[in-house]
């Protein structure tokens, strides 16, 4: 069994690779940092192909899907994203559109060629990395809610086309809250409430996706946030994020 994993380098994608290669499966794993790939292949037991991989220019996604064609992947995880913290008047466009490319495009590209392909076979298994951002407006992360929010109806509508088609091919989508990763650090902001590890996060998404459950949500506090954003007017629900927002700390 082999599986490629995007954003391998920290966080929940590295915590994905050490549970899964534990389990005995083969990776690709794709990162910007040559380096931490490196160190990351060392010190996991099975094979390990490592690809320098920037997906902020969606080309690269198309070059590491001719790339891994060759190794028979059995599943894609869709983990590399970032978000950019700010009001959006106020905020770097080039930032934007690069976690536009990396959050939407890069994954829609990956999510479609491998698609095709296990659908060929009919096998294979996609988990695509939203957040519960993904079922919220989120003022001063505009446009990294907004791009969750593009995974999470994506995943679902390929979820459902997938039980028409009566395939074996199956998808899900993670959506976490806050995680101990880089995120903060990218996005330029000292999170208040404590995250979770990465590691337990990592085994409960990995988890939850082998069962075939299509929305994973981690936490009772995320599960109870989501309903709750389901329930309630927008005018309710986005002053309420804009609150928690601004007990952010912003980076110096």
């Amino acid at each position: 069994m082999k599986a490629l994993i995007t954003g391998a380098t920290s966080g929940l994608g590295k915590a994905m690779a050490e549970i899964l290669s534990k389990k005995g499966w083969e990776l690709i794993l794709t990162g910007r940092n040559s380096e931490a790939l490196k160190e990351l292949q060392k010190s996991l037991k099975t094979n390990v192909y490592t690809v320098t991989c920037d997906l902020s220019k969606p080309q690269n996604a198309y070059k590491l899907y001719k790339v891994c064609r060759k190794h028979s992947i059995d599943l894609l995880i869709n983990n590399a994203g970032f978000g950019v913290f700010g009001y959006f008047g106020e905020t770097s466009l080039k930032s934007e559109l690069d976690m536009i490319n990396v959050n939407i495009t890069s994954l829609h590209i990956l999510t479609k060629l491998f698609l095709r392909d296990f659908l060929r076979h009919n096998r294979g298994r996609i988990i695509n990395i939203a957040s519960g951002a993904g079922f919220m407006t989120g003022p001063k992360l505009s446009g990294y809610y907004a791009s969750k929010n593009y995974v999470v109806r994506l995943s679902l509508a390929i979820a459902e086309e997938l039980k028409h088609l009566k395939t074996n091919v199956k998808i899900s989508v993670f959506c976490p809250g806050p995680i101990d990763t880089k995120f903060n650090e990218r996005a330029g902001v000292s999170f208040s409430i404590k995250p979770k590890s990465a590691e337990y996060m990592a085994e409960y998404a990995l988890e939850k996706a082998f069962s075939n459950k299509t929305v994973i949500i981690p936490t009772f506090t995320m599960k109870i946030g989501v309903a709750l954003s389901k329930i309630f007017p927008e005018k309710i629900v986005a002053p309420v994020v804009f609150h928690i927002q601004n007990k952010k700390s912003v980076r110096k």
